[in-house]
This record gives structure tokens, sequence and C-alpha cells, in this order.
């Protein structure tokens, strides 16, 4: 049984670790959309909700420490992917639970955390996000109890968050009344478009 958690025992996750494989290997976080970072977008949106954030990032450690929050990185080398990130946060913060946030999520609701709170079962050790028609897997809500699975995985090589997810099981938080917020530009096309 996983306890309902309270605000003060959630810590914030910006995972901006990755390769960016998909925008030409740009760090991600870094790139500018509608006037701002894309990850100040993020930040400023969890900033309404926790004073508690850590940013998981790769490259540009100097840049984003100068956000003004705790920066860690992956723990095992290679871009591992967003289990390698969760482990990271697990592993400098205390909290019982984390929110887990892309980088690359600019509309975040200034309610995210709440949403995710409120469908906390007390089932299972993990919710997801979704915007009524699929699952944002990256957007969740994730308790302490997993970190030794998630270490195992990744000392077995096995990465793939949603194999990860429905191993441990989940509840699901419903943004179907504005999907729109949970939209993650992947691709200079989408943030194009995003922006017009």
């Amino acid at each position: 049984m996983i306890i309902s958690p309270v605000k003060e025992d959630i810590t914030a996750v910006v995972l901006a670790g990755g390769q960016g494989r998909r925008v030409n290997e740009q760090d991600k976080g870094l790139i500018s959309f509608s006037g701002k970072k894309l990850v100040e977008h993020v930040i400023e949106s969890l900033s309404k909700q926790t004073k508690d954030i850590v940013v998981v990032a790769n490259r540009h450690i100097e840049t984003y420490t100068s956000l003004g929050f705790p920066v860690v990185s992956d723990r095992i080398e290679g871009f591992q992917g967003p289990l390698a990130g969760i482990d990271a946060a697990f592993s400098v913060t205390g909290s019982s639970f984390i929110v887990c946030v892309p980088c690359d999520s600019p509309f975040l609701p200034d309610d995210l955390i709440d949403r995710l709170v409120a469908a906390v079962s007390g089932n299972n050790p993990l919710v997801v996000a979704s915007d009524g028609k699929r699952l944002h897997p990256v957007i969740c809500l994730v308790h302490r109890s997993v970190w030794p699975d998630i270490e195992k995985r990744l000392a077995q090589g096995h990465l793939r968050l949603m194999e990860w997810i429905e191993a441990n099981g989940y509840d699901v938080a419903d943004f179907s009344t504005c999907p729109e917020m949970l939209q993650n530009l992947n691709t200079p096309e989408q943030l194009n478009s995003a922006q017009q």
C-alpha cells in the first residue's frame, strides 16, 4: 500500500539529459521557444507548484545550474534514457515521491502535481499522465519503493520506460480536458508549428 503523497514529500524532476537525436543532437532543454529556453517554460510551471525542483542534465551543466536549481547527471554513461534520469534524481533527493517531466513540454498545467497526486489509488507506485487517447509515460509520479528495480534494470540494460511502468503497476491521471498541455516538442517541425 502506497501512502498518498503530501506536497512537502515530493520533488519535481526535469529530465533534460537526453541526446536530442530528433533535433540534430542539440540539447533540447536549451532550445529557444517563445522567447525562453524550453526548460525555462517547464521550470516556470513547476515553480508555481513546488520549491523542490531538480534538473537532470548530462551536458551544459553550468547553463542548467544558472537556472537556480540543483543539477544532477545520470550515474551511468551513454544517454541511457528516462530511467537513468529517474535513478539519478532518487540518488540526490530524500523525498518519498518524485514527479518527472520532460524538458520539452512547455505547456504543462500549473496544477500538474495536484492532478497526479489526486490519481494515487494506494495500490500502485506510479501514476502516469494520459491525454485521453494515449499515455505520456515521461510525465509521471513515482514512489521511491521502485528505485531498486530501476537500478536492477539499468544494470541489466533493460531501459524501456513503459515496460518498467507496466511491470510495477500504475494509476492514470486524466488530462483529457487539456490534452495540449501534455504536448512535448520532439522535432524542429513541432517546435515551429507550436510557435505559430
